[in-house]
């Protein structure tokens, strides 16, 4: 029997990507190599506060949405004629599809996976003889953004049940886009071709049809140029798009392509993005000089933004874009819902006091009712939003090219997977994350086996620690790298990772000097007593836009008013600004849903005071007035919570003169 070797830890910038993995499909020569690679849908099991976000939708609104939203309803419907006759041909059935799918197979889920089924058959039974299937409409108009969504549902059912027909049906299409001479000519699926190319790389990795290169080449020439920038001011496309270059570097290796994304990621949140939760100010289009944290960010964004960054994450095994996952998906994404997800809003801001269904243009780029809560609006939303969770949940874990596994995201769950020679072991993860740094895991394996556990230490965390068996195995990890830990791994071994997460500040010179307050990947927002006016429908709204379906009592429609002041700055110590910050952690254990007022596992005690001058302004709050700020009011403490808890919410705080 080999002898029980002591662990090799090293600090690494990125996983090594110099092999192809032997287990599971991952890009083909001559495509680049990729440092992490996607496990198998049902390989990871959330749970905790992720499971719970998970039944929510499930019961909630997406898990029901098919008795809500007319674009759902089977009769008549174009995506399940086999002539692809009939009416709601768009965007709508496969954006709700790819997350109602893919939440239906990691939960397993026996009703969700039967009502998907229906629309993935109507799928199949749609393809003509020349390849194209789907709508007809969309079609006769040359328009494949459908499509292109379409196709991301039909790659989860081959990734789930290993369905032999979705490779056919998709080698079949793409041959007939290979042939089509007017390929992308304008509208969103030019700026969003991306989504598509993906889908081609996706099948070469499985078949290794030399035509798909062919035809990836043609969709990157055609889609439009993100390689020369920003190639539209609109949010979701910014989010969607602005990835597309990294996605052909894969094939084409030059390195501008892998560089372009990085610069429109970093020229956009430049512009737009200067506030705390991850996201840029797109209240449809991003708008010169309305960079102030009042600028919303559609819902659709930021499912799409969180979509792109764990893609980029496999791409590159960058840790920077699990920074960035994480910053919206902790941060913005659970106030675009309520608590309970059965109802969303189409914009949601870093500073929002009052969630009425006034309209705010031209304070918002988009007119009409864009703040309350609903089930029954916000159309592409509505459907899109889908798939924010069950992405995350399907990225938590990775395998990687030496046979190893990669904790890439820290949630309560567990992981089965190939590693090694082929040896299946399990891995047990127990943490709170991201509401306390400490992270515990326990392998499972038959007998011994070696294999490198990648462990990403985030940007924001310095001094992270390593311990095995409860002995130190490494300290002082610098931030935005990977912890490996390579050895010959015994049942019942267990590893510690410690994040260290004291508090920070960070400034935003570029937006009137103002400052948020973070602890680890979590950003915190003034606690503002919300009254939710409950509506019997949703015809009481001033200008209304017609609502498909009326509110019920099982669907209300909600604002959210605030019933207590707002416009605070804080007042902090120019020389030690975290000397007057009181962090106050719950003794309870976290809830299931914690992004609530009531079950915020943690709150910082602050000093502010009132800023008379700072008002409503047009239905929005008023533009941050510039620090330092002038007041004569007392000082009186204040209570932050985590952003993801305030659907009212000040998170980009002025600061008071001393």
């Amino acid at each position: 029997m080999r002898s029980y070797d002591p662990t090799a830890a090293r600090v690494t910038e990125r996983p090594d990507a110099a092999r192809r993995h032997a287990f599971y499909p991952c890009p083909q020569e001559p495509l680049r190599a990729a440092p992490l690679v996607k496990l198998p849908i049902g390989a990871i099991e959330p749970l905790g506060w992720l499971r719970g976000q998970l039944v929510r939708l499930r019961d909630g609104m997406v898990g029901r949405l098919a008795e809500l939203s007319p674009f759902l309803m089977r009769k008549g419907n174009a995506w399940l004629s086999a002539r692809g006759a009939g009416t709601n041909a768009g965007e709508e059935v496969p954006y709700w599809l790819r997350g109602f799918g893919d939440l239906g197979y990691i939960l397993d889920d026996a009703r969700i996976v039967r009502e998907t089924n229906v629309w993935l058959e109507g799928m199949f039974r749609s393809q003509q003889q020349d390849g194209w299937f789907g709508p007809r409409n969309n079609r006769e108009t040359n328009d494949l953004w459908p499509n292109m969504v379409a196709l991301d549902c039909l790659r989860s059912r081959h990734e789930a049940t290993a369905d032999p027909r979705v490779l056919d049906h998709m080698a079949r299409y793409f041959r007939w886009q290979l042939a089509e001479k007017d390929l992308l000519p304008g509208g969103w699926q030019k700026l969003r071709g991306g989504d598509n190319l993906e889908s081609v790389h996706w099948l070469y990795d499985r078949t290794g049809e030399i035509f798909l290169l062919e035809l990836a080449a043609k969709l990157h020439h055609r889609t439009a140029d993100w390689t020369a920038g920003l190639a539209s001011p609109h949010g979701v496309n910014i989010c969607q798009g602005f990835r597309a270059p990294a996605q052909f570097w894969l094939q084409s290796g030059e390195p501008a392509h892998l560089e372009a994304t990085y610069e429109n990621y970093r020229r956009v949140m430049e512009s737009f993005g200067q506030a705390p939760g991850g996201m840029f100010g797109a209240d449809e289009n991003c708008r010169k000089g309305r960079g102030d944290p009042r600028q919303g960010a559609e819902t659709c964004a930021m499912v799409e933004f969180l979509r792109s960054f764990v893609r980029l994450l496999r791409i590159t095994g960058d840790p920077l874009w699990a920074d960035r996952c994480e910053e919206v998906a902790f941060n913005s994404l659970p106030a675009a819902m309520t608590a309970d997800l059965k109802a969303l809003h189409y914009l949601t801001a870093p500073n929002q006091i009052r969630l009425d269904g006034e309209n705010k243009h031209p304070g918002i780029d988009n007119q009409n009712c864009m703040f309350p809560y609903s089930a029954h609006r916000y159309r592409c939303c509505q459907h899109n939003v889908a798939q924010g969770w069950p992405a995350l949940a399907q990225e938590l874990w990775h395998a990687t090219a030496d046979g190893g596994l990669c904790a890439s995201f820290f949630v309560r769950g567990s992981v089965i997977a190939r590693v090694g020679a082929g040896t299946t072991v399990r891995v047990d993860e127990a943490t709170d994350y991201p509401f306390d740094g400490r992270v515990r895991f326990t392998i499972t394996a038959p007998r011994e086996i070696r294999f490198p556990l990648h462990l990403r230490i985030p940007g924001w965390c310095e001094n992270a620690r390593v311990a095995l068996n409860g002995v130190a195995a490494l300290s002082g990890a610098p931030p935005g790298c990977y912890v490996v830990l390579e050895r010959a791994w015994r049942d019942g071994d267990r590893i510690e990772l410690e994040l260290p997460m004291p508090l920070r500040i960070r400034t935003f010179k570029r937006n009137a000097n103002s400052v948020s307050v973070h602890r680890g990947p979590l950003a915190f927002a003034l606690r503002i007593e919300e009254h939710w006016r409950r509506f019997e429908g949703e015809e009481d709204w001033p200008n209304h836009e017609a609502a498909d379906r009326p509110s019920t009592p099982e669907w209300p429609a909600w604002e959210v008013h605030p019933a207590a002041p707002w416009n605070y700055a804080l007042v902090l110590d120019q020389h030690r600004p975290l000397r007057v910050l009181e962090l106050v952690q719950r003794r309870e254990p976290v809830a299931e849903q914690p992004f609530t007022l009531d079950d915020a596992p943690l709150t910082i005690t602050a000093p502010a005071r009132r800023i008379g001058t700072w008002e409503m302004d047009g239905g929005l709050v008023g533009r941050l007035p510039p620090s330092p700020v002038e007041s004569d009011a007392a000082v009186e403490p204040v209570t932050l919570v985590p952003m993801g808890c305030a659907r009212l919410r000040i998170s980009a705080f002025p600061v008071c003169a001393e």
